[in-house]
C-alpha cells in the first residue's frame, strides 16, 4: 500500500459523517478494508446506526494480547460557515488534512488499522495476539467501551495503545476519571408578585451548588502525584420559562473529575449527602440523574509498553498523566492489570476546534511507529 492509497483511506474515513452517532458506516468502511486484505472481522452491533469492530492476527505462539484502540465518533460541528475547508471534504492543503475527526481521532485509528494490516502482510513472528477494536460513543457516554467490557470482549487483554492525539511529545498512561451528572431541581410555579405562593427551584438549586461546593472541601488536600485532587465543577444551569413567573423547574450540570484516592464512590457520597441537606430544609425536591460514571486509570510509567514505543521511535518520549478521560476509563473495570498507552498523531490542541486538521507526514509516520511497537512489545 503506497502513501497515496494510505491518505486516500483517511480521506474516506472523514467524510463519513459519524457525529456523535452513525459509527457503523465507519466501522462496515474498515470491515471492506480489513476483507479486501484477508482480515476477518466482527461488527458488534449496539442500538440503530451504531455498532463496534473488532479484529485480530495471532502470532506463532502464545503469548501478550495488545490491542490497537479508538473511538469512531466524532463531535458535532456548531458552524460550518466558520471553517476555511468544508468540515467533512477532507481537503488537502500544504501538507495538512482538514475536517472533524482528523485529529481526535479517525487518524490515529485508521493509522492504527494500517500499522494491523501491514502486520498482517509482512507475516513478522510475533507471540500472542494482536487485535484492533474500534468503538462507538467515546465523545458522549463512552457507550462503546462499556458494551465490550461488560459483554467480555476484552477479558484478556495485557496492552492497549489508544490512539488519540498526544503528538510524539508525550506518552499518557494515567487519567483522571469523570462524572457527570445532572441535579433535578422541583419547585412550584406562582406569580413573581406573590413569590411566597410558589416554591423557587432556581433558589433550591443556589442551595444545592453551595452545600455541594462547602462539602466538596473535604477533597481538598487528597493529592496524587501525577493527577492532582479530585474536583467538582458546575457547568450547566437552565430554568424558568418566564421573567414574571416563580420558576418551577431547574437543572444543573456538573462534572467530577477524579482520582484513585478519593474514588467515584466517595464523591458520590458527597453529591448524596448534599442532596439530603438542601432536600431537609427545602419545601420542593432535588434528585440526582447520573450521565456518566468512569474511573480514574492509573497504569505502570516504566511498563512493557512503554519501553516497546522507546524502541520503536528510538525516543525516549516522556511519560505523562492527563486531567481528561478516554476509553480506558470503561478498560479499568477489568479485572486483570494492564498496561496503556494513550499515544497518536496529531495535535490535542486541535480536537474539538474549527479547522481541525492533522499533518499528513504526522499521520503516516504513526503508521509505522504502531507497526514497530506491536513487534517490540509481542516479540
Amino acid at each position: 500500500m503506497d502513501q497515496e492509497q494510505k491518505i486516500n483511506i483517511l480521506r474516506d474515513v472523514i467524510k463519513i459523517k459519524s457525529i456523535n452517532n452513525h459509527e457503523k458506516e465507519v466501522a462496515l468502511y474498515y470491515q471492506s478494508l480489513l476483507s479486501k486484505h484477508g482480515i476477518e472481522s466482527t461488527i458488534i452491533e449496539y442500538e440503530g446506526n451504531r455498532a463496534n469492530l473488532i479484529a485480530e492476527i495471532n502470532g506463532d505462539t502464545p503469548g501478550k494480547t495488545l490491542v490497537f484502540n479508538g473511538h469512531m465518533d466524532v463531535v458535532d460541528v456548531s458552524d460550518p460557515t466558520k471553517w476555511t475547508y468544508p468540515p467533512f471534504a477532507a481537503k488537502v492543503v500544504e501538507g495538512k488534512m482538514y475536517g472533524r475527526g482528523t485529529t481526535d481521532m479517525k487518524g490515529g485509528l485508521t493509522a492504527l488499522i494500517l500499522a494491523f494490516i501491514a502486520i498482517k502482510e509482512s507475516n513478522v513472528s510475533f507471540k500472542g495476539t494482536l487485535r484492533f477494536v474500534a468503538n462507538l460513543g467515546e465523545e458522549i457516554g463512552m457507550y462503546g467501551s462499556e458494551q465490550l467490557v461488560d459483554e467480555g470482549y476484552l477479558d484478556d487483554v495485557d496492552a492497549f495503545i489508544i490512539a488519540e492525539p498526544s503528538s510524539r511529545q508525550m506518552i499518557i498512561t494515567s487519567h483522571k476519571g469523570s462524572l457527570q451528572y445532572e441535579i433535578i431541581s422541583e419547585g412550584m410555579a406562582a406569580h413573581s408578585s406573590v413569590p411566597e405562593q410558589g416554591i423557587n427551584s432556581i433558589s433550591q438549586a443556589m442551595d444545592y451548588i453551595n452545600t455541594s461546593n462547602h462539602l466538596f472541601e473535604q477533597a481538598r488536600g487528597i493529592i496524587n502525584p501525577d493527577l492532582g485532587e479530585t474536583i467538582n465543577v458546575f457547568t450547566v444551569i437552565n430554568g424558568g420559562d418566564q421573567i414574571n413567573s416563580v420558576p418551577e423547574r431547574t437543572v444543573i450540570k456538573a462534572n467530577a473529575r477524579i482520582i484513585p484516592e478519593f474514588n467515584n464512590e466517595q464523591t458520590l457520597q458527597l453529591i448524596e449527602q448534599s442532596l439530603v441537606e438542601v432536600n431537609e430544609r427545602s419545601k420542593g425536591t432535588l434528585r440526582l440523574n447520573i450521565l456518566q460514571n468512569n474511573l480514574p486509570v492509573e497504569t505502570p510509567a516504566d511498563s512493557d509498553l512503554v519501553h516497546a514505543i522507546h524502541q520503536a521511535t528510538g525516543q525516549k518520549i516522556p511519560v505523562q498523566a492527563m486531567m481528561g478521560a478516554t476509553d480506558a476509563s470503561n478498560f479499568a473495570r477489568l479485572k486483570q492489570p494492564f498496561d496503556l498507552a494513550i499515544f497518536g498523531p496529531g495535535d490535542p490542541s486541535r480536537a474539538h476546534a474549527i479547522d481541525e486538521y492533522i499533518e499528513i507526514e504526522d499521520y503516516l509516520s504513526f503508521i509505522n511507529i504502531f507497526e514497530a511497537t506491536a513487534i517490540h512489545y509481542l516479540s
